[in-house]
């Protein structure tokens, strides 16, 4: 297309911009003076007789910007991170845009003279938030790489950004043959068994053979009843060892586990044991 094809069909944005730009800057600066913008002097002690509006800053920041990311959104080439946050902005400049001219023909038509306290604390951020959105969107357009649609201009692939078009001489260009490479061997390691916990449960200790103790038993457990003391482990183990057969703790308690469940065998088919000596009240032999 020819610059003056271009210039030919851009010309109505001319004739409809002229008459929307003409609506959007007095509503703004009815706006601002309504929320306490006026004139100032920017430079007291240098050029004290010079004057500015700042109403004048709010179509200024806002509109602009919102053209200025509205171009950048739709301008062909821009990078995928700026585009996602020039497109979000200038939604978003537009909703406020319109919401101040909204708000301001509102509160004409109502005869006020003085914006609610919401409106004006919203209508003081906006220069600050519009000088923020522009310099991170310029940010974005500068730091995000080169367009996606343009190649280096060397013409060389190795160069291009990603998701940039290749030139056909380079994309057709043989690449070099890369040497052959021998897959590396693969070494396989045992890997130690892990130690779990086992499924076996412990095992008991074996219960000692009292049998040879028991006549003996059944002797002290008569004379102890005789004497009505209670047999218990200490006037056992007392006793046996008063009759020459001392046993460890373990086969007195068995010996005593055994006595008190089971009953006396026959006297006629038990050897008679050695003779026992008489226990004191207080369970020791006297």
């Amino acid at each position: 297309m020819s610059p003056g094809a271009a210039r030919s069909r851009r010309w109505p944005l001319a004739a409809i911009g002229a008459p929307a730009a003409v609506a959007v800057w007095s509503g703004w600066v009815g706006l601002g003076t309504l929320c306490g913008f006026g004139i100032v002097h920017p430079l007291p002690g240098i050029a004290s007789g010079f004057e500015l509006n700042t109403a004048i800053t709010l179509p200024v920041g806002v509109e602009a910007y919102g053209a200025y990311a509205l171009g950048a959104w739709l301008a062909p080439g821009t990078p995928a991170a700026a585009r996602r946050f020039a497109k979000r902005s200038a939604l978003g400049a537009l909703g406020l845009g319109m919401a101040g001219q909204v708000i301001y023909h509102l509160l004409a038509a109502a005869h006020q003279y003085r914006a609610p306290w919401p409106v004006v604390m919203l209508v003081s951020c906006l220069p600050v938030l519009t000088l923020g959105m522009a310099a991170a969107l310029t940010h974005l357009l500068h730091a995000s790489g080169p367009p996606a649609d343009r190649a280096p201009a060397d013409g060389r692939a190795g160069d291009l950004a990603p998701g940039a078009l290749v030139p056909l001489a380079a994309a057709d260009a043989p690449s070099p043959a890369l040497p052959a490479v021998a897959p590396p061997a693969l070494v396989l390691r045992s890997r130690p068994a892990r130690r779990g916990r086992s499924s076996r449960k412990p095992r008991r200790a074996a219960v000692p053979d009292v049998d040879a103790l028991l006549p003996l038993g059944w002797r002290v457990t008569a004379d102890l009843a005789a004497r009505g003391l209670p047999l218990t482990r200490d006037t056992l183990a007392a006793a046996l060892r008063d009759a020459g057969r001392p046993a460890g703790n373990a086969r007195v308690g068995a010996l005593l586990a055994r006595l008190k469940t089971e009953a006396p065998a026959d006297p006629a088919a038990t050897p008679a044991p050695d003779p026992v000596p008489a226990l004191a009240d207080g369970g020791t032999p006297s």
